[in-house]
Protein backbone atom coordinates (compact mmCIF):
# COMPACT_ATOMS: atom_id res chain seq x y z
CA UNK A 1 0.00 0.00 0.00
CA UNK A 2 1.32 3.59 -0.98
CA UNK A 3 1.64 6.47 1.14
CA UNK A 4 -1.89 7.96 0.36
CA UNK A 5 -2.96 4.16 0.68
CA UNK A 6 -1.64 4.15 4.17
CA UNK A 7 -2.55 7.74 4.98
CA UNK A 8 -6.51 6.73 3.39
CA UNK A 9 -6.90 3.95 6.09
CA UNK A 10 -5.35 5.74 9.20
CA UNK A 11 -7.90 8.54 8.41
CA UNK A 12 -11.02 5.75 8.22
CA UNK A 13 -9.86 4.94 11.36
CA UNK A 14 -9.68 8.38 13.20
CA UNK A 15 -13.07 9.39 11.22
CA UNK A 16 -14.36 6.41 13.10
CA UNK A 17 -13.61 6.53 16.15
CA UNK A 18 -14.69 10.10 15.77
CA UNK A 19 -18.04 9.47 14.82
CA UNK A 20 -18.10 5.83 17.70
CA UNK A 21 -17.28 8.75 20.34
CA UNK A 22 -20.58 10.60 19.10
CA UNK A 23 -22.59 7.67 19.27
CA UNK A 24 -22.75 6.26 15.86
CA UNK A 25 -22.78 2.75 15.34
CA UNK A 26 -20.57 0.96 12.65
CA UNK A 27 -22.53 -0.72 10.00
CA UNK A 28 -20.21 -1.55 7.76
CA UNK A 29 -16.99 -0.39 6.27
CA UNK A 30 -14.93 0.01 2.76
CA UNK A 31 -18.39 -1.49 1.01
CA UNK A 32 -18.21 -2.37 -2.35
CA UNK A 33 -20.97 -1.67 -5.64
CA UNK A 34 -19.12 -3.23 -8.44
CA UNK A 35 -15.86 0.04 -8.94
CA UNK A 36 -17.73 2.45 -6.05
CA UNK A 37 -17.21 2.37 -2.67
CA UNK A 38 -18.41 3.60 0.75
CA UNK A 39 -15.97 4.43 3.49
CA UNK A 40 -18.14 4.19 6.18
CA UNK A 41 -22.00 3.32 7.00
CA UNK A 42 -23.18 4.07 10.56
CA UNK A 43 -26.47 4.31 12.12
CA UNK A 44 -27.56 6.77 15.18
CA UNK A 45 -30.57 7.23 16.71
CA UNK A 46 -32.19 10.37 18.51
CA UNK A 47 -32.42 10.58 22.11
CA UNK A 48 -35.56 12.17 22.20
CA UNK A 49 -37.58 10.82 19.35
CA UNK A 50 -35.87 7.40 18.87
CA UNK A 51 -35.71 7.97 15.23
CA UNK A 52 -32.88 5.70 13.41
CA UNK A 53 -30.91 7.32 10.78
CA UNK A 54 -28.15 5.57 8.34
CA UNK A 55 -25.04 8.03 7.96
CA UNK A 56 -23.12 7.26 4.56
CA UNK A 57 -19.95 8.47 6.02
CA UNK A 58 -17.49 9.84 3.11
CA UNK A 59 -13.40 10.13 4.27
CA UNK A 60 -11.54 12.82 2.75
CA UNK A 61 -7.49 13.21 3.83
CA UNK A 62 -4.58 15.08 2.96
CA UNK A 63 -1.37 16.08 4.28
CA UNK A 64 -0.17 19.22 4.93
CA UNK A 65 1.13 21.51 2.62
CA UNK A 66 -1.90 21.45 0.22
CA UNK A 67 -3.78 24.30 -1.27
CA UNK A 68 -7.34 22.31 -0.54
CA UNK A 69 -8.96 21.41 2.85
CA UNK A 70 -10.18 17.37 1.96
CA UNK A 71 -13.48 17.74 2.11
CA UNK A 72 -13.26 20.16 -1.08
CA UNK A 73 -12.06 17.27 -2.97
CA UNK A 74 -15.13 15.98 -3.26
CA UNK A 75 -16.81 17.02 -6.78
CA UNK A 76 -20.02 16.15 -8.72
CA UNK A 77 -18.71 12.89 -10.05
CA UNK A 78 -17.74 11.36 -6.24
CA UNK A 79 -20.97 12.56 -4.91
CA UNK A 80 -23.01 10.98 -7.45
CA UNK A 81 -20.85 7.38 -7.00
CA UNK A 82 -21.41 7.72 -3.30
CA UNK A 83 -24.99 8.43 -4.05
CA UNK A 84 -25.55 5.31 -6.25
CA UNK A 85 -23.13 2.98 -3.81
CA UNK A 86 -25.77 4.03 -1.46
CA UNK A 87 -28.91 3.05 -3.40
CA UNK A 88 -27.51 -0.20 -4.08
CA UNK A 89 -26.80 -0.77 -0.37
CA UNK A 90 -29.70 0.75 0.98
CA UNK A 91 -31.80 -1.75 -1.82
CA UNK A 92 -29.80 -5.14 -1.03
CA UNK A 93 -30.41 -4.53 2.70
CA UNK A 94 -33.85 -3.05 2.26
CA UNK A 95 -33.62 -0.19 4.97
CA UNK A 96 -36.14 2.11 5.61
CA UNK A 97 -34.95 4.70 7.70
CA UNK A 98 -33.34 8.41 7.07
CA UNK A 99 -30.06 8.65 4.67
CA UNK A 100 -27.69 11.57 5.48
CA UNK A 101 -24.40 11.82 3.55
CA UNK A 102 -21.50 13.05 5.88
CA UNK A 103 -18.11 13.77 5.03
CA UNK A 104 -15.17 13.93 7.72
CA UNK A 105 -11.86 15.50 7.12
CA UNK A 106 -8.69 14.67 8.09
CA UNK A 107 -5.76 16.62 7.24
CA UNK A 108 -2.49 15.61 8.81
CA UNK A 109 0.26 18.16 9.67
CA UNK A 110 2.40 15.67 11.08
CA UNK A 111 2.83 12.36 12.25
CA UNK A 112 1.20 13.48 16.05
CA UNK A 113 -0.69 16.40 14.77
CA UNK A 114 -3.95 16.57 13.30
CA UNK A 115 -7.40 18.51 12.27
CA UNK A 116 -10.72 16.24 12.29
CA UNK A 117 -13.75 17.93 10.68
CA UNK A 118 -16.93 16.30 10.65
CA UNK A 119 -19.69 17.88 8.19
CA UNK A 120 -23.00 16.55 8.87
CA UNK A 121 -25.46 16.01 6.30
CA UNK A 122 -22.61 17.71 3.89
CA UNK A 123 -25.30 17.10 0.80
CA UNK A 124 -28.46 16.01 -0.29
CA UNK A 125 -29.15 13.64 -3.06
CA UNK A 126 -31.64 14.05 -5.70
CA UNK A 127 -33.05 10.53 -5.70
Amino acid sequence: MGESGERGRKAEDIALGFLEDRGLILLDRNWRAGHKELDLIMSSRNSATGEERLHIVEVRSLSVPNLQMPFETIGYRKRKNLINAAAAYIYKNRIKVETQFDVVSVLFYDKRSIKVDYFPNAFTPQW
